[in-house]
């Protein structure tokens, strides 16, 4: 029998995420997507389908390597117009009282000592709820319009973010003792500032001296996601991610992906068993095999070929529009997602650019799988007895239809097969992913800063031995 499968809804706060064009299916509620309600009647949906979370993609720039511009981008609603992510926790949370809030920020657009303070705030107002998906990322546009001139090399990008989360360890977790807030009415005493502690980061990348403005929310440090698929991608999620995701279009790249990143992790001192790994895939189910392959074939009339590009364009660093429909798929060297030309230019198949434009129309980089819900709970359970994975983080098709056919035809098919929960378990989001407590493992790396004294005068230690060397 399989072990408990992992649900995520993979979103983004825009209309078109991974199924281009198919905002313009009648019974699609993309369009919606700046409207609270867009986004809590889906998370009432995905609670009642016990899924693990809601994670909330995001990207800072707009895809316009495709035909060397951002028309098609625009025209087809390619992830432009797209609205800040972390907005939603709240009203998710209010909604709810269980799913998970994954939020995807990035270490090169967002300043690490602001950033602690808006996190810690959302780990507030959901009671421990909250993620960060940690992403570095991949488009130029977007460091342009913030005075960068570009983006860094790939390997630097990675650099940066690990003393990024750095400093961020160092505020979730040591700047503020467990018992530094006490409310006392009655000695009007708020906050024991003895027990306040500034951090005293100065860095290559960042100078962070002081306190993190923030009493310890319930997590701390929010659950850790992480989507990196490159070396070293692969390397900073065994080090740091508690949850990592991953589009491998196929078992065989994900089996070796799972294999590389729990041996990493294991190698680093980590439980590789206590890492999640979630793959990207779309469902498309209904009541029979036949209904689903209608359904299907319904929702790829809707797709857009120029949209798909506009993607894969903008995930590779390829301007597939500079070629014939017929040409192959030929590895180039960018500083985009690495790993995605990687996969296409560098797997047993050969793609043409027809074929990845149809390939790319519904579900992005990863599999679609279109079945009754014995067709595709057999697909799912295969795909996690022979690659090890968790779980799925799932796209949609059409919003909000794709979840609630997944919710009213596939969950209870797999609960009757033992292998997806039928209850939350209590707690804060850690609490209900991984059953333990609501904070960082002991092993984990971002438990070392805890005690920020100690640690600070092991710094200061190192350093005087550095300079007498």
């Amino acid at each position: 029998m399989s072990k408990t499968i992992h649900f995520n809804a993979f979103e983004m706060n825009c209309v078109g995420h991974q199924s281009p064009g198919l905002w313009s299916h009648p019974r699609d509620r993309s369009s919606q997507y700046k409207d609270l309600e867009y986004w809590t009647d889906l998370a009432k949906i995905l609670e009642k389908g016990f899924f693990d979370g809601i994670f909330i993609a995001d990207v800072i720039g707009y895809y316009d390597v495709y035909k060397g511009s951002n028309y098609h981008a625009i025209h087809q609603a390619a992830q432009i117009p797209v609205n800040d992510p972390l907005q939603l926790a709240a009203p998710i949370a209010m909604v709810t009282e269980h799913l998970g809030i994954g939020i995807t920020a990035s270490t090169t657009f967002e300043h690490p000592y602001t950033f602690a303070r808006r996190l810690s705030t959302a780990d507030h107002h959901t009671k421990g709820r909250v993620g960060w998906n940690i992403v570095t990322s991949y488009l130029e546009s977007g460091a342009k319009n913030i005075s960068e001139g570009g983006l860094r090399k790939h390997a630097n990008r990675y650099e940066v973010a690990a003393e990024y989360i750095e400093v961020l360890y160092k505020l979730f977790e040591g700047s503020w003792e467990d018992d530094a807030v006490v409310r006392d009415r009655h000695n009007r005493v708020f906050t024991h500032p003895e027990k306040v502690h500034e951090i005293g980061h100065h860095g290559k990348y960042f100078d962070v001296p002081g306190y993190h403005l923030c009493e310890p929310s319930p997590q701390r440090t929010p659950v850790l996601y992480q989507a990196g698929a490159s070396g070293a991608g692969k390397a900073f999620a065994a080090r740091h991610a508690e949850c990592v995701f991953v589009a491998a279009p196929t078992k065989e790249v994900l089996k070796a992906y799972v294999a590389d990143v729990r041996e990493q992790a294991a190698l680093g001192g980590r439980d590789p068993g206590a890492l999640l790994i979630y793959n990207l895939v779309t469902v498309i189910v209904d009541e029979t095999d036949a209904k689903a392959q209608a359904k299907f074939e319904e929702y790829r009339r809707y797709t857009s070929y120029d949209g798909s590009l506009v993607f894969m364009s903008g995930w590779t660093g390829v301007d597939f529009g500079q070629y014939a429909p017929t040409d192959l798929v030929k590895k180039v060297e960018t500083n985009a997602i690495v790993s995605a030309i990687e996969h296409l230019a560098g797997g047993a198949k050969s793609w043409t650019i027809d074929e990845l434009a149809a390939w790319g129309g519904i579900g992005g980089m990863g599999p679609v799988f279109v079945g009754s819900a014995a067709t595709v709970a057999d697909i799912l359970q295969t795909w996690v007895e022979e690659t090890g994975v968790d779980g799925f983080n799932l796209a949609y098709a059409v919003a909000h239809e794709t979840f609630e056919d997944i919710v009213n035809y596939l969950v209870p098919e797999l609960q009757r097969r033992g292998v997806y929960r039928q209850e939350y378990t209590p707690g804060t989001l850690r609490e209900k992913l991984f059953g333990k407590g609501r904070l960082l493992p002991a092993g984990h790396p971002g438990a070392r800063y805890r005690d920020i004294e100690a640690f600070k005068r092991g710094e200061a230690a190192g350093s005087l031995v550095a300079l007498q060397e």
